[in-house]
Parts: C-alpha cells; structure tokens; sequence
C-alpha cells in the first residue's frame, strides 16, 4: 500500500513510472507467483520417482510384532533394484515409545533407531519419507490427544532439522474415525506450523480423510504452504485387492478367486477414478504422492502383475511419483524367510512396459430410453433428503434441495434385471454435475430387499460438469432374478443429470501382443459368412474355438497347418468370437454370421 501512495503523487509518478515501474511489477508478480507454483515440491517430487514402503515393520506395535522386523541390509537390496525412495510408516504411540502424557516424550532411544534406519536410506543414495501410523488413540480421541500429536511433531521436527531435503515428512497416515475430515484440515495446519519452526523448507506430504483414499479429496483444504505434497493411496477394486485379507473381515473371503483381466474397462475405471485427482493437483498447482497401492498375495499372480504393471506405468504417464506397499510382507515384492524375490512383482513394479489391453466384448440386456418417459426409474427420499426428477433432452435430471446425511438418502434405482450365476457384467452410463465442483456419486447393482446387498461393492465416482462414461464390471456368484439398478446422490444438494444407462453381459478377447499384429498370417474368410468359414492357417495355430458374445461354445477344432474349413449352417445370425491358439500365441478376430 505504501507503494502504491507513492504512485498516486503527480509529482514523482512520472519518473517512477519510465524508470522503475516494470521492475515493481515484474517482482510483485514474481513474488505473488511463486506462492503458488510449488517449484521445490515438484522438483523433489519427480527425484522421487518410484518407492517402496517398509511395511509391517516401524508402524507394527513393536518392531517384531507382525513377523516383519527391519534389516540394515534392506536399503542396499532395493536401491540396486532401481527404487529411488523409501516410505518408512511409524506408529510413536506405543508407551515404550513415547510418553502418553505432558511433555509427552518421545524415547531417545527410539528416535536413534528411526535415524538409523532414515540413515541406511539415505547413505544408499535414496529418499525417505516418515510418517505418523496407526495412531489409534489420536484417532479415537482427536482432542483429547492433539497437544501429545503435535508434541511429537515438534520433536520429530527438531530431530531431523539438520538433515538434507532428501528427509520427507509425512504427518499422519490414512487419518480416520473421529478425525474426521474437518478436523483433519485444523489438525493438519497445526502441525504443519509446528514442523515450519524447525523445518521452513522441508517437503511435507499431507494426505486425505478418511482413509487416505480418492474419496477424502472433496474434504481437503490445502494449507497456503509452498512446500508440500498431496499424498493419497490407492488400493481399487477393493474387492480384488484385498481379497483373504483376514483383517478386512470374513466377507474378505468371499472375494477369493477374484481376477483383474488388464481390459479396456478395468482401464477405464482406473483412468476415471484418478481424473479428478489429476484436475485437483493441476488447479491447485500441487504435486501428487501414490503413497500406498498394492494387491494382497491372496491374489492370483498373473492378475497381481497386471494390475501392479498398469498403475505404476499409468501413475507415471500424470508425472506424480508412487510407493508400493510394499517390501517384504503380504504384499511384498521379497520373502525374507526364503531369502527370495518376487520377480515377477518387480519387472510390474519397474521393468514392464505398457502391455495392449484386453477387450470385453459386451451383449446389451438393457438400454435406457428417455426419450418420451423415465423407462421405470423410480427416485426415492429419506431422512431429511429432499429431491425431484424431470425427465428432459432423452436424460434424467435430479434436481436436489437437500442431499440429508447418508448418500443413500436420495437414491434413484430400477428394479428386477434378472442377474445370472457365473456370467460376468458391466454397467455403463453417462453423468455429469450440474456445478463445476467435486460431486461424488455411488453406483452399484444389488438386492431389491433386505440385506439390500450389493454385487459389485461400492462403486464411486467423481463428477465434473459434462457427461461422461463410467462404467462397473463385476461377476455374479450367485443368481437374482429380481436385482436392481440403484444410483445415490445424498450428502450433496449439487444437481445431476444421468443418460444413456446400458447393462450388458460380457466375455472377455485378450490382447494380442504387441510384436504378434505384424506377424500374424492368418487369414480366417469370409467376413461376414454365411455357411461356410475358412482359415488359412499359416501361423501354425493348434486350436480353434467360437463363441458368442456371452461366452457360450459354438464350435471347437483342432487346426491343420494352411486351409480349414469349419461349416457354420447351424450358426444363428449374430456377432461370434473365434479365438486361435498356438503353443505360445493367441489371435482373436470378431466375426459376423449373416
């Protein structure tokens, strides 16, 4: 303001303003950019490159605890696999840790044993991160246990001072419980402030509520700090990667046998469930953390490599860095008791290019039409919710006034879709926001009665404010020829408008490898056929099979070398899938029966 008085005098305007003026703006819009650019922070961001985490060690209640103490030698074996960083979860509540009351100390000795292990990372030319883990008690009383929260980061803070910017802060893990959102935004500034006493400039990453997971990210509300990450963990479709987790609960074993296929579809979901994190980080020029993803060993290994291959190389393809979870336990890429690597785990996690994707190939058993009516949707309010439907523009638009406390408050759903045992099935749609704003919605198909269970799990989506395909795959273990549609909208009053619902059974067409396009030979004609189909056989196929898009057998052969022919009088007319295979090749081509 004193600037700017001085500028307002005629009598030294004139001089100030050809000589020095365009020098006080370039510094004032230099100053006023640089608060927000986070230069530092994405620079130290890409030298994090790719990490791994020290999972079931540091954050178990005692080193030993969970079976997974750490070794100084662990650094050395994962910085000459090729990982540039170390995530290292703490748990510093438990009392031979750290005081549980004023000045709420925390051991010496127990800070020497973190810097010996920070120390063995960093001697090993990587990066480490420390966090706060499983603070239990700080979860279930916030309040109550803030001063000893931010004690403990005041010490950790001065601890470290002194160390390179290759020492991160993480301050707390996946808060939950009665930390809630709210709370976690005040807390996390709190503490943020205790650590820029000692540490102005260290990177910090700071993560989402509740769970650390995409879901947290319309709660969060970024502290005004040049020097900070965003950090999030990503652990989706739940159902495959924690599939015989015991700690999840029994229902975990129900998920057993669960596969992830690396399809367009499964992509699709990834790609649509990040695209709101990657327009946060760009909007608000902050970098992003993968600080957790990983699939439980549970898992089939091929399925495990798929996805782990996927999205470590799509999480690079947004320029955000990434920590698997994690090295040596349940999930892990080495198994300390045989002394032996998973190496199938680290060619996903380093070496794998992206592969081709697999293809579903889906049948229609329902198509919306809201040109003339709603087609049997049905909006439903409770509690306090309140909304309205119109139909308009072959779209259905909900208008809502108050979204009430649960989601499942204002819910739209259609009724008695006759789901099959053993078939497989996707749901598409198109939605969109009415406000240019983070607007969540569940979407799941499941019971019409009590339990009201769903098949596919919780499946939610992040909206922007233009339609936009999302889609939910899943597999029936059971049969339900009464199941529903059914679409939440509560807890928000913002408007959406959804078209173009289509739920249709699938069968899956694997990738043909990338180097086999060019190579293949074979010739299967005529495209469309009518009675007759031949195959000319030059890549020495063994095997032909055909079968509709719902996966039902039509025909089944062995293959000679050069000219088969397989008669297709009895084919109704139709799309069908015939899938060639060799001792190590496969090719897929989409046919037509006229």
């Amino acid at each position: 303001m004193y600037f700017l008085r001085i500028l307002a005098s005629p009598k030294i305007k004139e001089q100030f303003m050809m000589k020095n003026i365009f020098v006080f703006i370039f510094v004032l819009l230099t100053i006023t950019g640089t608060a927000q650019n986070r230069e530092k922070a994405f620079e130290i961001n890409a030298k994090l490159g790719r990490g791994i985490n020290y999972g079931n060690m540091m954050e178990a209640p005692s080193e030993a605890a969970w079976g997974n103490p750490w070794k100084p030698k662990y650094a050395g074996m994962i910085s000459d696999l090729g990982f540039n960083h170390i995530r290292i979860p703490i748990r510093w509540e438990p009392s031979s840790r750290s005081m549980s009351t004023a000045p709420y100390t925390i051991s010496t000795k127990f800070l020497n044993r973190i810097k010996q292990v920070v120390d063995s990372v960093l001697d090993n030319g990587m990066f480490a991160i420390i966090n706060m883990h499983h603070h239990e008690e700080l979860f279930a009383d916030p309040d109550g246990q803030k001063a000893r929260f931010l004690a403990q980061w005041e010490q950790i803070s001065a601890f470290f001072k002194d160390y390179p910017d290759s020492l991160l802060f993480e301050i707390l893990n996946e808060p939950n419980n009665n930390l809630t959102p709210e709370k976690w935004n005040v807390f996390a500034a709190d503490a943020l402030k205790k650590i820029r006493v000692e540490n102005p400039e260290r990177i910090v990453l700071i993560g989402l509520a509740p769970y650390g997971g995409l879901g947290g990210l319309p709660n969060i509300e970024l502290p005004d700090d040049e020097f900070i990450i965003l950090t999030v963990h990503y652990y989706n479709p739940f159902h495959f990667t924690h599939q015989g987790a015991s700690w999840v609960g029994d229902i975990a074993d129900e998920w057993l046998g669960t596969k992830w296929n690396d399809s367009e579809t499964e992509r699709e979901v990834v790609e649509n469930e990040f695209a709101p994190l990657l327009k946060f980080s760009n909007d608000h020029k902050i970098p992003v953390h993968i600080g957790e993803f990983g699939a439980y060993s549970k898992a089939d290994l091929k399925s495990r490599v798929k996805w782990t291959t996927f999205v470590s190389r799509y999480i690079e393809t947004l320029d955000w860095s990434w920590a698997y979870w994690e090295f040596s336990a349940g999930f892990g890429i080495y198994d300390p008791r045989r002394d032996k690597y998973n190496q199938d785990l680290i060619d996903a996690l380093l070496h794998n290019e992206m592969p081709e994707p697999a293809k579903y190939v889906g049948t229609p058993i329902y198509k919306s039409d809201f040109t003339s009516s709603k087609d049997g949707w049905v909006l439903y309010t409770q509690g306090y919710g309140k909304a309205t439907m119109e139909r308009a523009d072959s779209a259905l638009n909900i208008s809502i006034t108050n979204g009430s406390t649960e989601a499942w408050h204002v819910q739209l759903d259609k009724r008695y879709f006759n789901l099959m045992k053993g078939k497989k099935y996707r749901l598409l749609f198109k939605i969109k926001a009415e406000a240019n704003t983070i607007r969540t919605v569940n979407a799941y198909l499941g019971m019409t009665k009590s339990p009201w269970s769903s098949y596919n799990g919780t499946s939610t989506f992040l909206l922007t404010d233009t339609f936009k395909t999302y889609s939910i795959m899943f597999d029936m273990t059971t049969t339900d020829s009464h199941a529903r549609i059914a679409f939440d909208f509560g807890k928000s009053s913002v408007n959406v408008s959804l078209k173009d619902i289509v739920l249709e059974t699938v069968v899956l067409v694997p990738p043909t490898a990338v180097e086999s396009v060019n190579k293949f030979k074979t010739v299967v004609y005529p495209n469309p056929a009518t009675n007759q189909l031949y195959i000319n056989n030059i890549d020495n196929f063994k095997t032909c099979t055909i079968t509709n898009l719902g996966g039902q057998l039509f025909e089944e052969q062995k293959l000679i070398p050069f000219m088969n022919q397989i008669n297709t009088t009895h084919f109704r007319p139709g799309i069908y899938i015939v899938q060639l295979r060799g001792k190590n090749s496969f090719h897929a081509v989409k046919l037509l029966i006229n």
